[in-house]
């Protein structure tokens, strides 16, 4: 009894290696910069240019595009994820309701008394808990928390990457416009420039081969303004497919009104790289590798499990609410593991190897 007090005692103790943020070296100049124009860095740099078809087409993607869905759905699975770990911190209670009738054989010695047929019925409540002495569960907890955190920095990832591509791609049309309607000024041009040397050869002041010349110009100016319009309609459906709407239409803007956004100023600490969605996703993937550590370590320790009963049984419906009638059971298991031929030692070599595997993809992040 000493020895179950004692270990009851340890209860809250997690095994496993504390999570400690691994030191990354970066570059003297940025630790010895001060921390000025954080303010200047905005996650949504698109706003800068102030435009209305810009900022609605972001905010349409950011509501309708597939990739986005996902990873929110993602984000759901592991709060429900983490909600399930927390739950096993805790006793389940069961209620349970048994009616049967036996028989049982005459032939029996002594012979069974009360009749051949015997019908039971039971009211009860049980329960089971795991005590979590070696941290187990707290661990699991632990571990569902850091993912919950991760596949909400990967959502940000997923909505600050396709709200950038979004404006990458309308700019990229906004010049696409630019140069079609330098195109069309080119061809307006070449074309004055056929008829002229037509009137020319006409007049005999040039040779046909000028005229010629002029032809191939505004030829290969019309291919240039033809593969162009071409480019701008794949912008443009790709633009479509972003904002979930395969019918987008945009008309012809100016990308030369469009302001210059001001350019962050030098001298950003390297702190300012903890902002980025990615590398905070990276951590708590790391963070989730530590804490399986202790999970697998503590599979190789006994587990001990509190059970307990309690309700009232009759042989009538009647009198399953009577005085005398109730009945409860307590105790406790404990189980050991003896002999696995190496697959908890196994299991805990896959978790710290995992770790290194987070560690390295978290440094190079």
């Amino acid at each position: 009894m000493k020895r179950l007090w004692a270990l009851l005692l340890l209860a809250g103790c997690a095994l496993g290696p504390d999570y400690q943020r691994p030191a990354v070296e970066l570059p003297a100049d940025y630790l010895a910069r001060s921390a000025a124009g954080d303010a200047a860095v905005p996650s949504e740099w698109w706003t800068l240019y102030r435009d209305a078809t810009l900022e609605e087409l972001v905010a349409a993607t950011r509501a309708n595009n597939a990739d986005i869905r996902l990873a929110a759905a993602q984000v759901e699975e592991a709060e429900a994820v983490l909600r399930q770990a927390r739950a096993a911190l805790f006793p389940e209670i069961t209620g349970g309701l048994q009616r049967s009738r036996t028989r049982v054989s005459s032939l029996t010695a002594p012979p069974p008394v009360g009749g051949l047929v015997r019908p039971d019925t039971r009211l009860f409540a049980s329960t089971n808990f795991e005590l979590d002495i070696w941290g187990r569960l707290s661990r699991a907890s632990e571990a569902a928390r850091a993912s919950l955190l991760g596949s909400r920095f990967a959502r940000d990832v997923v909505t600050l990457s396709l709200g950038s591509l979004t404006a990458q791609t309308y700019f990229g049309l906004r010049s696409l416009d630019a140069q079609l309607a330098v195109l069309q000024e080119t061809i307006r041009t070449r074309r004055d420039s056929v008829e002229l040397a037509r009137a020319r050869v006409g007049a005999g002041l040039a040779s046909e081969l000028d005229l010629y010349q002029a032809q191939a110009a505004l030829s290969d100016a019309l291919v240039q303004r033809r593969d162009t319009e071409r480019a701008r309609a794949l912008l443009e459906h790709q633009l479509g497919q972003l904002v979930g709407k395969l019918d987008l239409k945009l008309a012809a803007g100016d990308l030369f009104a469009l302001p210059v956004p001001p350019t962050p100023p030098v001298g950003l600490p390297s702190m300012l790289l903890e902002r980025r969605p990615d590398i905070r996703a990276a951590e708590q993937t790391l963070i989730a590798a530590n804490a399986q550590i202790g999970v697998a370590r503590a599979a190789m320790f006994p587990t001990i499990s509190l059970t307990g009963l309690a309700g009232s049984q009759s042989a009538a419906f009647s009198d399953l609410l009577a005085s005398g009638g109730g009945i409860w059971t307590l105790g406790f298991a404990l189980a050991l593991p003896i002999f696995d031929a190496g697959r908890r030692e196994a299991a805990l070599e896959q978790t710290e190897a995992r770790r290194r595997q987070a560690l390295a993809s978290y440094q190079k992040s």
